[in-house]
């Protein structure tokens, strides 16, 4: 590791440990863990927050580093969630609940495809800067499991329906690829008195 100084590397660590995180959400499906399914996904959420502002705040952006986290994007908000929603409640469609598994991770492969062309070819639109074309991956994962958190707050027996998980899915499959503007929270300039109490 001659010549890479642990400062440059954090942002690096925080997001193999989103991946490692986001992967991990699989594991506790298997096991039926479903509270902690929902904990490692959002906790991956939160460190793909925080390591693209290590990066500008450190001064230790690189390629391999946008490489490496739209690598992490997609295994732990592209496919963690889909499988996670397939143990949970699509199994019971057998073949055609795992058809929802491929469609939502492959809208997340093209909406991070999209999101990487642009951002390397400088063709996103100005007028777009405080948006995101479509829903950005950790909002979309998010969502993708929404169901697990209402079931774990209600027991409305509705909500583990693989018609119901089916449709969500499918809906959050969409608004991923689409070209909907998603207002961009990053773009929210908080006052420094109330960023501790937020």
């Amino acid at each position: 590791l001659q010549g890479y100084s642990l400062p440059a590397m954090l942002p690096n660590i925080a997001t193999v440990l989103a991946l490692c995180t986001g992967l991990s959400a699989v594991r506790f499906a298997l096991q039926e863990r479903w509270e902690w399914c929902v904990a490692a996904i959002l906790i991956a959420g939160i460190l793909d927050a925080i390591d693209g502002r290590l990066a500008r705040f450190l001064d230790s952006a690189s390629r391999f580093g946008a490489e490496l986290d739209s690598l992490s994007d997609f295994i732990s908000f592209g496919v963690s969630p889909a499988l996670v929603m397939y143990f949970f409640s699509l199994h019971q469609w057998g073949g055609f609940g795992w058809a929802f598994v491929l469609l939502f991770s492959v809208c997340m492969a093209l909406r991070l495809a999209r999101f990487n062309t642009r951002s390397i070819e400088g063709t996103t639109p100005s007028w777009s800067a405080p948006y995101f074309t479509g829903t950005p991956a950790p909002a979309a994962a998010a969502l993708a499991i929404s169901p697990i958190v209402m079931s774990i707050e209600w027991s409305f027996p509705f909500l583990n329906s693989p018609y119901f998980c089916g449709t969500i899915l499918f809906g959050v499959a969409f608004l991923m690829i689409s070209a909907i503007p998603t207002y961009s929270l990053k773009k929210i300039h908080i006052p420094h008195k109330f960023v501790l109490p937020l």
